[in-house]
């Protein structure tokens, strides 16, 4: 990540879409379903009794206010539209370049998807290792914006800026210790579309810092919203240009704190997605 918000070079990082993720076709479990503990038929009613009144609650709760006027003479622009929540079927794309996702559909929806995909990967670790963040410019960027791009990411992540938030020369930890940096979307939104060009909103929440029991940078997260202007070029859409601000930010749970040991071993064993709509 760098340090700034509303940047044309920052971290990671019509209709409402939404983001869905390609999950892994096999048990991860390596097993049978695992079934839950035997419960007395009591408990079971109780149980029942407890979900049957949190639905109610959550239907009524939804429904508050919501009562169409008596003449029937609501207006139609007052109402928002969104997409369906519901997956569309369509699979993300199977092949990749660089190691990153491509061959994106030439739709609105493949922007989405394209616009998704790639706020993740501007959003990796690998932005830190210049080499690596040179091969990803290179792979998702219009040729007409690559110079550009990467003369503003390599001022962002400099010498300087690594050392200033504990890491090595090429982007890597201290020894013993785990950078994190991982951008997940939320959800998409086209706010323009045409078929030679369009620009997508990409709300996301990241994860950044430094786990390990030395660490003076700990592991925090934080919401924002990646802009992506992107053309059709090549068959493929590209990106043009990106920009970040924070927000909308929700309310922090009350989840305890983990460790820097269970967040250093999350990173490691779990692996980021393909994204489609």
């Amino acid at each position: 990540m760098t340090s700034g918000d509303d940047q044309s070079y920052t971290d990671y990082g019509g209709d409402t879409g939404h983001t869905r993720t390609r999950l892994p076709e096999t048990d991860p479990y390596g097993g049978a379903p695992r079934r839950g503990p035997h419960r007395s038929s009591s408990r079971s009613l109780i149980t029942v009794v407890g979900v049957v009144v949190l639905l109610i609650a959550a239907i009524a709760f939804a429904n508050r206010g919501d009562h169409s006027s008596t003449d029937g003479s609501a207006s139609k622009g007052s109402q928002s539209h969104t997409s369906p929540t519901a997956a569309t079927g369509t699979r993300p794309v199977e092949t990749k370049s660089g190691g990153i996702p491509s061959g994106f559909a030439h739709t609105e929806q493949g922007a989405e998807s394209a616009a998704a995909n790639y706020a993740t990967v501007l959003g990796s670790d690998g932005m830190f290792n210049n080499v690596r963040r040179h091969q990803i410019v290179q792979t998702i960027a219009d040729p007409s914006a690559v110079d550009s791009l990467q003369s503003g990411f390599d001022a962002d992540y400099s010498a300087a800026f690594l050392k200033k938030i504990g890491l090595n020369n090429d982007g890597s930890a201290p020894t013993g210790n785990t950078f994190v940096n991982r951008t997940i979307p939320v959800g998409t939104k086209v706010t323009s579309y045409s078929d030679g060009a369009t620009t997508v909103e990409v709300w996301c929440n990241g994860l950044f810092g430094i786990a390990g029991e030395s660490s003076t940078n700990p592991v925090t997260s934080s919401w924002f919203t990646v802009t992506m202007k992107l053309r059709w070029t090549n068959s493929d859409w590209k990106v043009l240009e990106s920009t970040q601000k924070t927000g909308p930010t929700p309310v922090t749970g009350d989840n305890p704190v983990s460790g820097a040991d269970e967040i250093s071993k999350a990173v490691q064993e779990f692996g980021g997605f393909t994204y489609a709509r």
